[in-house]
């Protein structure tokens, strides 16, 4: 696994990842626009799951390339990217399961949506995440939970919505995977530096 972090550590692969990353923030707010257009104003930081998440990572990666660590938006990146990363691959692979056919969007929204959940993971190295950035962080997603489950906030998927009480259970579990997830990697004793 070392021999990419040269790789990862490379100032012309961040600034491209930073450039997918913003381009994919972008397109992931507009998806959500005409859910944020009904959306109470208390709820809006709280509805467009993934573009928040990677909105958390391209200040990550901004970070790095200023030569600096956000601990609490690297805690929030590893967290949110993981989470609604793999929440997203497992909701269109219940819609392909549940209809029997997912649109290209779909297929295109797993193939991303899984390169959110890894590239969390693999900058973890890089992190210096600390107690308070990791409780802060964990009762952000577990707070997600509340207004996306009990204040019906949640993205509609429209063919799962006979699904709801199921999917609201499956994503607390993922939402504390979520955090052992970044326990496990955000606490490594040997962690790496960017050197640009």
């Amino acid at each position: 696994m070392n021999m990419f972090y040269p790789i990862l550590a490379n100032k012309k692969f961040i600034m491209m990842l930073l450039l997918i990353n913003i381009f994919g923030t972008l397109y992931g707010y507009i998806w959500y626009g005409s859910q944020l257009a009904i959306t109470p104003t208390i709820f809006l930081p709280f509805v467009p799951d993934s573009p928040t998440a990677s909105l958390f990572f391209v200040f990550v990666l901004l970070a790095f390339l200023l030569k600096k660590n956000w601990g609490l938006l690297e805690a929030l990146a590893i967290m949110t990217l993981f989470k609604y990363g793999m929440w997203a691959v497992v909701m269109n692979i219940l819609t392909l399961y549940t209809t029997g056919e997912l649109p290209w969007e779909g297929y295109m929204l797993i193939a991303s949506h899984l390169g959110m959940a890894i590239q969390g993971i693999l900058y973890s190295p890089f992190y210096r995440i600390k107690p308070w950035h990791f409780i802060i962080a964990g009762i952000w997603i577990l707070h997600n939970d509340i207004v996306d489950y009990v204040f019906d906030m949640m993205p509609v998927y429209r063919d799962l919505l006979i699904h709801m009480n199921e999917i609201g259970y499956f994503t607390f579990w993922l939402s504390l995977l979520s955090i052992f997830i970044a326990y496990y990697f955000g606490y490594r004793e040997k962690r790496f530096t960017l050197s640009l």
